[in-house]
């Protein structure tokens, strides 16, 4: 069902003013070459060119012969010859060492062997059709739990400033 107001909305031309002339259509392929045969540059205003008024269409741009963009690579050679930190001669980056890793207390390594150790065994067990006697699955789920608890209750407290342990510029 339509109503006599969806003709404007179908139709641009049809619009409810009668002294607006419509469009022609955009040709889109001569847009698209006028992007690309000016891309990168800035457009050359001669000695002929006044003000224009804002209702009077700019000119047509002429297409390039040789569309390739021309870069400006100044910058980089002040940015080449600025030695960093951590570069040598052959500009290859060579990382500062890195602190060693922390070793751990003998109660929180056997912590992390509880831990991962009961479910690895299990795994390994149902894999290889294994039984455990009752004992034994009661000592591998103690030590589980036990691991766990453990490593909780021993975690920093220390929330700091609630932003946690970002990076420090």
């Amino acid at each position: 069902m339509t109503s006599p107001d969806d003709g404007p909305r179908d139709d641009p031309a049809q619009g409810s003013d009668p002294h607006v002339e419509p469009q022609p259509p955009l040709d889109e392929e001569a847009a698209w070459l006028a992007i690309v045969a000016n891309y990168g540059e800035r457009p050359e205003m001669g000695d002929d060119v006044t003000d224009l008024e804002p209702d009077a269409p700019a000119p047509a741009p002429e297409p390039r012969a040789d569309p390739v963009p021309v870069i400006d690579r100044s910058f980089l050679d002040a940015v080449e010859t600025t030695p960093e930190p951590g570069r040598h001669d052959d500009e290859h980056f060579v990382p500062p060492e890195p602190p060693p890793v922390p070793r751990g207390t003998p109660a929180r390594r056997l912590a992390w062997i509880g831990l991962f150790g009961p479910p690895l065994l299990m795994l390994a067990a149902v894999i290889l059709g294994w039984t455990f006697p009752t004992w034994l699955s009661v000592l591998m789920v103690a030590a589980f739990v036990g691991g766990f608890v453990f490593l909780v209750a021993t975690m920093p407290r220390d929330g700091g400033d609630g932003w946690g342990d970002g990076a420090v510029v």
